[in-house]
């Protein structure tokens, strides 16, 4: 009897091991995305972050399978200084959209600790309401060490999210660095928000961010505010002037809202509506998607080369090498950075 009740719990591991290795199956997740199932499309979007190579075998399968579904998304990019109301906006916004019947998936950055390798993941906790909704998809990622502070899969995740349906991608960025330029360059629409009374209204004069951005919103904009807001947003227009015009034919506007009150929301929607409306008659919306997989592929090529160099053990020998020359004041960094590609070209011939 005892025999018997161990061969029958063995057939049983044997079925779960089955059954789990055929629900995260490349063929299996990518039918679950497909159908809207998030676990499966949570499933996906670990296996595209992982560093593992089995997984990223895996992934590669699922994100080829998806691109087949051809996306009729609206990815916008959010951005703004810590502080200025980004997550109680991205859930008043996307609560109305989920409202209007929309799906919208929200990709998050957090900003991880260069010393733990740590990072809060908390915007399901700071977007509670947004969470709970049938329609919406929340998916904190942590930055690591990719450029600015953006996760290096953030587009792989769009992809399977618009495999699965989602209508509006929100990418939120950690508001530091340089995450402002890779977000921009994914994304369709580029978001801007900013606070009145902050002290760098004058910051729209300079090159840079504001010259990016598609729109600009004074969040916070009621109370006692609301004068400080409609000053901020005539600097900020006037700002906009000095600027060329945009390639796609858009003319940049500035928007006030309240988040908190739900305050100017609504226009801020019917601007991106018109956004997208000019740009698909140019064509130019198109072609920046074109433009921005082009990108994609030389950033994951740039990407291997690193991960090649880095994993390599010629290098790792050169490096050390070189770092403790460096170190101890015995060559500049300039020339050791020479001598070590000299070397390490030599050893792979």
């Amino acid at each position: 009897m005892k025999k018997e009740q161990q061969i029958a719990s063995k057939e049983n591991i044997s079925k779960i091991k089955r059954l789990r290795e055929r629900s995260l199956s490349a063929d299996h997740l990518v039918e679950g995305i497909i159908k809207g199932d998030k676990t499966a499309l949570a499933r996906a979007i670990t296996l595209v972050e992982s560093s593992v190579d089995e997984h990223l075998e895996k992934a590669e399968k699922i994100l080829e399978k998806c691109l087949a579904v051809k996306p009729k998304s609206v990815r916008i990019g959010i951005t703004g200084v810590p502080g200025v109301g980004k997550s109680t906006f991205i859930e008043v916004f996307g609560k109305m959209l989920t409202d209007q019947g929309k799906k919208v998936a929200v990709l998050a950055v957090d900003p991880s600790s260069s010393l733990s390798k740590g990072s809060i993941l908390g915007d399901k906790t700071r977007m509670q309401s947004l969470a709970r909704d049938e329609n919406a998809f929340i998916r904190p990622s942590p930055a690591g060490d990719s450029l600015g502070g953006v996760a290096q899969k953030t587009k792989e995740a769009m992809v399977l999210c618009e495999a699965a349906g989602y209508d509006i991608i929100l990418v939120e960025t950690v508001g530091v660095g340089q995450s402002e330029t890779a977000v921009h360059a994914m994304v369709d629409f580029f978001l801007l928000l900013k606070l009145a009374g902050s002290g760098d209204e004058l910051q729209g004069i300079k090159r840079g961010i504001i010259e990016m951005a598609d729109a600009i919103v004074i969040n916070k904009a009621d109370a006692e505010n609301k004068k400080q807001a409609k000053w901020a947003k005539a600097e900020f227009t006037r700002a906009l002037h000095l600027y060329p015009p945009k390639k796609n034919g858009w003319t940049p506007k500035v928007l006030t809202c309240s988040a908190l009150n739900k305050i100017g929301i609504d226009e801020i929607w019917q601007l991106i509506g018109d956004f997208v409306k000019l740009t698909k008659e140019n064509d130019s919306f198109a072609k920046k998607r074109s433009e921005q997989n082009k990108n994609w592929f030389l950033q994951g090529v740039n990407e291997r080369l690193k991960k090649s160099f880095y994993n390599n053990k010629n290098s790792k020998r050169l490096l050390k090498k070189y770092l403790v020359l460096v170190e101890n004041g015995e060559v500049t960094p300039s020339h050791a950075i020479r001598k070590l590609f000299l070397e390490y070209e030599k050893a792979v011939k």
